[in-house]
């Protein structure tokens, strides 16, 4: 068999195109994903866990990909990375302040996708389309854009009342997403959340 690459993978190489080109991302090399779709295709293990920070050797990694020394004190491995509404930089305790201001305080898109039935989701206004296609959505609607991380993870916070915030990988992997009104699904989840939202903007 042939060997395409060697190396710790990392988030797949999105290029927008017509089809969408993906790619691994093998250590700084690229291996093209798209023709190698319909073929058998083998992974294997190398036996190495290396820290996705900091390049360590360890036996167990962290918050995908971190050994425990960069896990406990990057940012990027702190709680409110899972949890916006959590946000602490305000507090002067964010574990990288400068990290902090651009990466959190920076402009936040709270939007509609479907990839397995609708969900409500936050990401970066830099980051659209490609946190879409990294989710294998087939539609997807921006809703609410807003100043900061903390601000849309309140607002996804509030929106999952109504609406899931999870993708259902099973039903991603089969293929079993219908099409749907985002525009509709929108109009009802603010009508249910409107007190909510009002209370956010005070």
């Amino acid at each position: 068999m042939l060997e395409l690459g060697r190396g710790a993978l990392s988030k797949m190489s999105i290029q927008l195109g017509a089809p969408v080109q993906y790619s691994f991302r093998l250590n700084d090399a690229l291996v093209p994903v798209n023709p190698l779709i319909g073929k058998t295709l083998r992974l294997e293990y190398l036996g190495a866990i290396n820290c996705t920070h900091c390049g360590r050797k360890t036996n167990k990694s962290f918050s995908q990909g971190f050994c425990y020394p960069c896990f406990k004190k990057l940012p990027q491995c702190d709680v409110c990375i899972m949890s916006p509404e959590k946000c602490h930089h305000d507090f002067g305790t964010c574990r990288d302040p400068q990290w902090g201001m651009d990466f959190c305080m920076t402009d936040h898109v709270v939007y509609l996708a479907n990839s397995s039935g609708i969900k409500v989701g936050i990401t970066r206004a830099t980051q659209l389309p490609t946190r879409w296609l990294d989710q294998g959505a087939s539609q997807a609607l921006p809703i609410m854009r807003v100043a900061t991380r903390q601000q849309s993870g309140l607002v996804e916070d509030l929106l999952r009342s109504q609406v899931a915030d999870r993708t259902n990988w099973r039903a991603l992997l089969k293929g079993d997403a219908e099409a749907m009104d985002l525009v509709q699904a929108r109009e009802r989840i603010f009508d249910a959340c409107a007190e909510g939202l009002q209370a956010l903007q005070t």
